[in-house]
């Protein structure tokens, strides 16, 4: 009994997960037209896949007016951090930014996992000016405190929320940087540091670099494997490729768009490479657990190592495996039948033995789930008051149900329950 009451939990906690939802916010704001420009640039500098592939975040969007005067001044690398300055990494509602402790507090953004945030450039900092007003500012030494929070716009306690504020939050250190350009990056030096030496000697022999280098002013995703991928046992000798298929095996490895991590861990449907022609489809899949990316190819798969540079539009990865495409090298073999112990054969028995009865098999046990987390601070007892708009049902924009595997999974415990208490 106790197994089916361990089984009982199990399944509840499978129906929780499978219920879990994730959020999209290029849907979430669509139905505010006065937020229309700041979704188009979200959606521009792929900022909406970092957002959505996040749990807990606060969307602090700029009206229409706002972001022109944003936008029109600056080249998109800019505006990029400038709105990743906007996306915090923590919930906020109308209620949690009235409550905060010691009237100020420092909230870490977007920015901040680039990298490319010196000192406290990647933070924002929050204080409650009392009187209703709730004022923003870069937390960088000296930087005033000149952005205002204006009124809720919708949330999903406690996972997303989106808040106005205006004017933008503004920091010299970003308006002031130079814009790169695709065409300074040395695409070869960069490898070369990264570890992925022997990539750059085949892109250099094939010619395959200046494919790159045509492709990167539109955009250009690479995935470099390191120099000890192609030590790796099952690596195909790949002297005995011709040249036309090194080229594609090289061109499989790069994409034809600018497309950053947080656009990799919400793609859900297969990829096209530089490779992609009308003989094969030379496409990717993306697998993701958690913060972890994986490529599938169909021969093997790969996972994302590590960012080498993210600067629009150019991004460069490396990643633990060569990719093998299956125009190239076919499907993945099974794996074949391991051979038994060699036995001298014996006599058939005169008679044969009586088949023994069928033993009931034992119910198998499960351990007990973990016990529940305490609830941070900060949690549901800061839930929002006042907010113009909450959800309140699965069914809202902007939200997508969590796989069916899950949902399966549930089923299925749900029929093993059956199973024991009717045995």
């Amino acid at each position: 009994m106790d197994n089916a009451f361990y089984l009982c939990l199990f399944t509840v906690s499978l129906t929780a997960i499978s219920t879990a939802v994730a959020h999209n916010i290029t849907d979430i704001l669509s139905p505010f037209p006065e937020y229309s420009q700041f979704n188009d640039y979200l959606t521009k500098t792929k900022l909406d896949g970092e957002i959505n592939s996040r749990q807990t975040i606060t969307i602090l969007v700029l009206n229409n007016a706002a972001m022109s005067a944003l936008a029109g001044k600056h080249p998109l690398s800019v505006i990029k951090s400038a709105l990743s300055l906007h996306v915090l990494l923590d919930y906020y509602d109308n209620s949690k930014l009235h409550k905060i402790s010691d009237g100020t507090t420092l909230s870490t953004t977007l920015l901040q996992t680039t990298g490319n945030a010196p000192g406290k450039l990647g933070f924002v900092n929050i204080t409650d000016l009392k009187g209703g007003k709730v004022g923003f500012g870069s937390a960088v030494p000296g930087s005033p405190i000149d952005s205002f929070y204006s009124k809720s716009v919708k949330q999903f306690p406690f996972n997303l929320s989106v808040i106005e504020v205006n004017p933008p939050i503004m920091s010299s250190a970003i308006l002031n940087a130079p814009a790169p350009s695709a065409n300074d990056v040395n695409i070869t030096a960069v490898l070369e540091k990264a570890g992925c030496k022997t990539f750059v000697s085949l892109i250099l022999s094939t010619g395959v670099i200046k494919v790159y280098q045509t492709a990167v002013d539109k955009g250009l995703t690479l995935f470099a494997p390191s120099d000890e991928a192609f030590k790796a046992p099952g690596v195909p000798d790949l002297s005995k490729l011709t040249n036309a298929e090194l080229v594609s095996l090289l061109q499989y490895h790069a994409l034809a768009s600018y497309t950053p991590m947080g656009s990799l861990k919400t793609t859900k449907h297969p990829i096209s490479t530089l490779a992609t022609n009308g003989a094969g489809k030379y496409d990717l899949s993306v697998s993701t657990a958690g913060d972890s990316v994986t490529l599938v190819s169909g021969v093997d798969s790969s996972r994302v190592a590590g960012t080498v540079i993210d600067s629009t539009p150019l991004c460069i990865f490396t990643v633990d495996n060569v990719l093998l495409p299956t125009e190239l090298f076919g499907k993945s073999p099974s794996p074949a039948p391991v051979p038994g112990p060699v036995t001298s054969p014996s006599p058939a028995p005169a008679t044969p033995s009586p088949a023994p009865e069928s033993a009931k098999a034992p119910s198998p046990f499960f351990s007990p789930p973990a016990p529940p987390m305490p609830t941070p601070a900060g949690g549901p007892a800061d839930g929002p008051g006042s907010d113009s708009e909450s959800s309140t049902s699965e069914k809202s924009a902007g939200v997508v149900e969590a796989p069916a595997l899950l949902k399966v999974l549930a089923r299925v415990c749900a029929s093993v329950i059956v199973s024991l208490f009717l045995s």
